[in-house]
């Protein structure tokens, strides 16, 4: 390396450029500071700290201490893991499917020229904006055993109404139910893909003689097929992660039939004090949802199709 190349790289970055350029480069530094510090304040940092955690034993009083993988080895002899986990897969597996036919049955029929349709689409994503809180107290008086709308409403009619969330084979079932109600997104999200069929392709189809379900099998859904995996991946995110309704409608019960897993990693950080271990399980649930993710985009290669990839082809 010659002499005028090793003082280049020990001279500072700012040496050759204008004071102007220079200006430029700090502002800009400067005006993506907040977003810097606040992806090390709020995310980089605490990710590596839950690392650490997960081979400490912490109680929040004492100091941290070094337990190695002990948290690791005590979470295969924890039964409560697994039925977190099953809990957390049989709401996942059932309510995903069940929110996204429904949400594109909705965006089917709000996708039709009605009048006052800009009012129902507002309707049905209305409670989607109704804070969790908000709406696990609504959903408490619907169904509550003795005072509950639902009951009152079925006595009235002479039949005696179950104890919904306080019947160990009901509890998840009324869960899914519930997720019912923040279908709005993804509506709006099929709603959206729906008017980007292009209408030619319709009616072309027509023209070839196929019928109204040809045309929603055959056309619809390889155009909408994207906007599908989208809702697919996110929806199984998400309900992977359910705890606001099951903290605060049955705290895990009855006999922990709604103890899915991140009321079971809250229970452990701020009930039994137990830091490493809730950091132990929320690692745990993070490659759980990777692998379901990885999964989803590996075999979503064989039934989404892009326009970009059916222009080349």
């Amino acid at each position: 390396m010659s002499q005028t190349n090793l003082v280049a790289r020990r001279l500072p970055f700012w040496t050759g450029r204008s004071s102007r350029q220079v200006r430029a480069e700090i502002e800009g530094f400067l005006y993506a500071s907040p977003f810097i510090l606040g992806v090390l304040a709020f995310w980089v940092i605490p990710l590596g700290y839950s690392i650490a955690l997960v081979f400490m034993d912490w109680n929040l009083l004492a100091p941290p201490k070094f337990v190695g993988l002990g948290n690791v080895v005590k979470m295969i002899g924890d039964k409560y893991v697994g039925l977190s986990l099953y809990n957390t897969a049989f709401y996942t597996f059932i309510s995903v499917p069940l929110h996204l036919m429904l949400a594109l049955a909705l965006a089917l029929a709000l996708n039709q020229p009605l009048r006052g349709v800009s009012a129902y689409r507002t309707i049905f994503y209305l409670p989607a904006v109704t804070p969790a809180v908000a709406s696990s107290i609504i959903w408490l008086q619907i169904l509550h055993s003795e005072f509950g709308l639902l009951n009152q409403t079925l006595a009235m009619l002479g039949i005696e109404g179950p104890r919904w969330l306080w019947e160990p084979d009901l509890a998840k079932p009324v869960f899914i139910v519930m997720t019912f109600w923040t279908i709005g997104p993804q509506m709006v999200i099929f709603l959206a893909g729906l008017q980007a069929v292009p209408g030619e392709l319709h009616e072309a189809a027509a023209i070839d003689g196929a019928s109204t379900w040809q045309r929603f099998r055959s056309v619809t859904l390889p155009m909408l097929s994207p906007v599908i995996f989208f809702n697919l991946v996110i929806g199984i995110i998400g309900s992977f992660q359910i705890f606001t309704a099951a903290f605060l409608m049955t705290a895990g019960g009855p006999d922990n039939a709604t103890l899915f897993k991140v009321l079971y990693i809250y229970r452990n950080a701020f009930q039994y004090f137990s830091m490493g271990y809730a950091a132990a399980l929320a690692w745990l649930l993070f490659w759980i949802i990777l692998a379901f993710t990885f999964l989803q985009f590996k075999l979503g290669r064989q039934w989404v199709y892009y326009e970009t990839e059916l222009k080349e082809g």
